[in-house]
This record gives C-alpha cells, sequence and structure tokens, in this order.
C-alpha cells in the first residue's frame, strides 16, 4: 500500500461560507451559535479546546483542556493551579485558546486575559464532578514528575480512604475565566480562499474585520 507523502496531503474545503452580512454582531453570539452546531453534529468532544501559554522565560506551550462554561465574562475551564499551565499563567496572565471542529471545517480562535473564577464558582463545579475525578484531583501533582503509575493509583487510594464519599475542593485546584479580547472565526473555503472574520474589542465595542487567507 502507497502512503501518501506528507506534501502531496491536502483538503478542498467547500460546505460553508462565513460573510459579514450573515456574521452575529458580538461574537460571543457568533461562537455560541458554532459551539450548539457542533454539539448538535455529534462531532468528538466539540467542547475540547487548546489553550496556549507563554512562560516568563518567553517560551510557549500549548494543551487540551475542556470549555465548562461561557458568558459576556468569557470562557472558563478547571485545572490545577500548581500545574506548568497555571505556574505559567500566573508569570503572564495573558493566553490563547483554539477550538478546530474538523469535521465542520471551523476554526474559532479567541485571545485575551486569564483570571481565577471565583472560590465559590470553583467549589460548585468541583462538587459536580464524578467521585474519581475529585479524588484525582487530590491524587495527581499534574506536571510534576513521578515515580510510577503505581505510584499514583497509590496515592489515589490513600486520599480516596481519607475522603471517602466526601473530598472537599484541593486549594490548588479551581477554575480560570479567558477574558476575550480579540476573537477569529474561520470557515475553509474553496481553492484555499478561506473566509476569516476577525472581532477586536475597541472603544466599548467589537469592531469587524476580514482578514486574508
Amino acid at each position: 500500500m502507497n502512503t501518501p507523502s506528507l506534501a502531496d496531503m491536502r483538503k478542498n474545503y467547500q460546505q460553508a461560507e462565513l460573510l459579514e452580512s450573515h456574521a452575529a454582531a458580538q461574537p460571543l453570539q457568533q461562537f455560541g451559535t458554532w459551539l450548539q452546531e457542533a454539539i448538535a453534529s455529534q462531532i468528538p468532544e466539540p467542547n475540547a479546546m487548546t489553550l496556549a501559554t507563554v512562560s516568563s522565560e518567553l517560551r510557549p506551550s500549548t494543551r487540551v483542556v475542556l470549555i465548562k462554561a461561557y458568558d459576556e465574562r468569557g470562557l472558563v475551564w478547571f485545572t490545577n493551579y500548581n500545574s506548568r499551565k497555571g505556574r505559567e499563567l500566573a508569570g503572564n496572565p495573558f493566553a490563547a485558546l483554539q477550538f478546530h471542529w474538523v469535521e465542520l471545517e471551523r476554526v474559532v480562535r479567541i485571545e485575551g486575559r486569564v483570571e481565577k473564577i471565583s472560590e465559590e464558582e470553583s467549589d460548585q463545579y468541583f462538587h459536580s464532578r464524578p467521585l474519581a475525578s475529585r479524588i484525582g484531583a487530590w491524587a495527581s501533582p499534574q506536571s510534576e514528575v513521578i515515580a510510577s503509575r503505581e505510584w499514583l493509583e497509590t496515592s489515589s487510594q490513600k486520599f480516596a480512604a481519607q475522603f471517602a464519599q466526601h473530598p472537599p475542593r484541593p486549594p490548588h485546584w479551581g477554575g480560570y475565566r479567558l477574558v476575550p479580547e480579540q476573537w477569529e472565526f474561520w470557515q475553509g473555503g474553496s481553492a484555499r480562499l478561506h473566509d476569516r472574520l476577525q472581532y477586536q474589542w475597541r472603544n466599548g465595542q467589537w469592531l469587524i474585520q476580514r482578514l486574508a487567507p
């Protein structure tokens, strides 16, 4: 079987178009429409987004997290504050998010400042999680080097015995909110003439501009 070379791999995008006349005036509304369409399409993990952070040494890193809420204040996810992303956000609170809905030929990119959500909001979400996930938040020193898989399982068993059915939220675990300053909505187009609409917050309102593909 002949395997195609990477240089020859390409796709012709032709499902839809994104025109200014049909785009929402507010990026949050446009995002909500696209997210609901992604969910309705039953594509794998439509709530998965890539989070990019930059360390104080100006070294970028990315990882996939799950959006858990969004409103006019921003987009929310949860994690260990002591993880690499938590440490990087503590030193540089600006970050970027990206959704890639391959089946719909769509990408959404968001940039802005990140802040911690309230302890009450973090408590509420933490206690809605499955028990194993709540234990895991205690058991895993996220991003740190550990000795083995067995060490992690032993740690999980220790905290499960300690907390039984009622683990509290760890003080090092909670939510972040990215407050958007810029959005981009990308819709794949034929002949590589993709549609890219950018929303920027200027003078108290969202300015919509078209970007060259």
